[in-house]
């Protein structure tokens, strides 16, 4: 990952935060920070899976509705 600074250090740390955060990585590192029973892990990921579905099901909803 690049980041270009040519003057500003403060947007260019704004920009790599937000390229950290669209790819995860604050994400991971939270919930890495303590042990995660395989159990919830399992229920996490279904949760994270439905909340998914609905959210693709919404966005198709929501372009048929503009058409």
């Amino acid at each position: 990952m690049e980041v270009v600074v040519e003057h500003n250090i403060e947007k260019a740390m704004k920009i790599l935060k937000r390229k950290l955060i669209k790819e995860g990585l604050f994400k991971e590192l939270k919930s890495r920070r303590y042990y995660e029973k395989p159990s919830e892990r399992r229920k996490r990921k279904h949760k994270e899976s439905l909340k998914k579905v609905r959210k693709d099901e919404a966005r198709a909803k929501k372009n048929s509705m503009l058409f």
